[in-house]
């Protein structure tokens, strides 16, 4: 049996790898002067870094500090891929692929907040991006 650290076991963290993966040989093509390209490349990593400190963290608003800035990372990482679609260097398609990667991210992470800040939440959670109001 291999051996684990606790983080390696969230699902969140797993999916945050598998974005890094994902965005490793786009961010590799990019222009290296290219300021969306390094910041890509650091968001992603610090989604990776933040949940695995956040998790080894005892205190619930110290995990939640970790936790809420590998949220913003992963919204950072969505903005950068629009980004560099709207420059031209990513197709649609393709940000969108890493997107849907980051939407998963960005829910599970926002459970691990709700779960360790002590918000009362409903029974059933809406996902990120769900329109709750009802309109548009």
């Amino acid at each position: 049996m291999r051996t684990q650290f606790d983080h390696e076991r969230l699902k969140v963290y797993q999916e945050a790898l598998r974005f890094v993966s994902w965005v490793g040989p786009i961010i590799d093509e990019l222009p290296a002067k290219l300021a969306a390209r390094d910041q890509l490349a650091r968001a992603s990593t610090s989604i990776v870094l933040n949940l695995a400190e956040g998790n080894g963290k005892r205190s619930h608003p110290e995990r939640c500090r970790y936790f809420d800035i590998a949220r913003g990372s992963t919204l950072e990482c969505a903005a950068c891929l629009d980004v560099l679609v709207a420059r031209q260097k990513v197709a649609g398609e393709m940000a969108e692929a890493g997107k849907a990667i980051l939407i998963e991210v960005v829910s599970m992470t926002a459970g691990l907040l709700a779960r360790f800040s002590g918000e009362v939440c409903e029974e059933e959670q809406a996902r990120y991006g769900d329109d709750v109001t009802g309109g548009e």
